[in-house]
């Protein structure tokens, strides 16, 4: 039997990245399959289809939807962005970083599954 894994908690974030499970991370995260990792983007209009490559590519089943964390000020991806996650058949859930970030410790509680992509304060 497999071991469960925890999924990682965002302890906290500020000015120029996050801290994931007590460790900082600089820069914009992306959190797939329970692993966080660097993130390109510096800023929504930066988001391309190939930032999000990694959850396009993910196993079926394995992420439902892509929580994405926009920056400062709400507002949607680039309609690109938008229209590969809907071929995909995976939902969007965009808001302010702050928002993103607190939400991800909740859903990753409830057990969802999904990617988190935040875009650094």
């Amino acid at each position: 039997m497999a071991a469960l894994r925890t999924p990682p908690s965002i302890d906290a974030f500020g000015p120029g990245g996050f801290r994931v499970d007590g460790t900082w991370r600089p820069g914009s995260l992306l959190i797939l399959q329970d692993a966080p990792r660097d993130w390109r983007p510096r800023g929504l209009a930066e988001v391309t289809v190939d930032d999000i490559q990694a959850v396009l590519a993910a196993p079926r089943g394995a992420v439902e939807f892509l929580l994405l964390g926009v920056g400062p000020r709400p507002g949607p991806p680039p309609r690109v962005v938008r229209e590969a996650l809907q071929a995909r058949r995976l939902g969007l859930e965009f808001m302010t970083t702050e928002a993103a970030a607190r939400l991800h410790n909740v859903l990753a509680s409830q057990g969802r599954l999904f990617a988190t992509a935040l875009i650094a304060l």
